[in-house]
């Protein structure tokens, strides 16, 4: 068999959702020896500028701290790039203008992941919905994306910045799970955590309807990526 191919993620935004991701990665290798786990370097930089005041006109764009971060990657060994990072995606033609490696798309792995859903509830930040990422994806494969209302979506930024200020109790939990359940009620038939801070306090088990976590979608890629399949 051949070598697998040694991932690079661009992360540090935020740092916990970095974390998960690596964790993540790590759990779903299904690795029986050290030897058996992917090669994985992370380049997690908190000083990548905000990406939603950035794609709001509001703040310096993160992209040539992302397209440096990319370059590193590639210098240090990385065979393809992923972004811990939905919001940042909007900014994924200056990553891969840096580099002659791939970089896979957690946009892309995420709507595949919905499957036959024709209607989903996508819990994404300011920038994530002002980039169009899901609305784009979603739209290609015929599926309705439905998302929060301006007064929820406020809150749902609130929480996001509660979740990278460690706070991951059980009352920002039972407020995101709302928040989730209001797109459940409006006739979303799965909710999208398009947000990677998300997956930190929302469970599956707290919905109606399944719960297509971006983070996870971004890993089972990965894996298959780096394995040459």
């Amino acid at each position: 068999m051949s070598e697998p191919k040694t991932i690079g993620i661009i992360g540090g935004m935020g740092p916990a959702a970095t974390v998960d991701l690596f964790n993540k990665l790590v759990e779903a290798t299904g690795a029986e020896t050290d030897q058996d786990h992917l090669r994985i370097l992370i380049d997690n930089n908190p000083r990548i500028p905000n990406r939603n005041d950035a794609i709001a006109g509001n703040g310096p764009s993160p992209a040539p701290h992302l397209a440096a971060s990319a370059r590193g990657l590639q210098q240090a060994g990385a065979d393809f790039l992923v972004i811990a990072c939905n919001t940042a995606h909007a900014f994924q033609a200056d990553i891969e203008a840096a580099v002659t490696i791939p970089l896979i798309s957690m946009i892309e792995a995420t709507a595949d992941a919905a499957g036959n859903v024709d209607r989903v509830g996508v819990l994404a930040a300011d920038g994530c919905r002002g980039a169009h990422l899901y609305q784009r994806a979603f739209e290609q494969r015929g599926v309705t994306p439905l998302f929060l209302e301006d007064t929820t979506q406020a809150e749902f930024m609130k929480l996001i910045f509660r979740v990278k200020a460690g706070h991951l109790g059980a009352d920002v939990q039972r407020r995101m799970a709302s928040l989730a359940q209001s797109l459940y009620a409006r006739g979303a038939k799965a909710i999208i955590a398009a947000c990677t801070e998300v997956p930190l306090v929302l469970e599956a088990d707290a919905l109606a309807v399944p719960l297509i976590n971006s983070t996870d979608a971004l890993v089972w890629r990965a894996i298959a990526y780096a394995k040459g399949n």
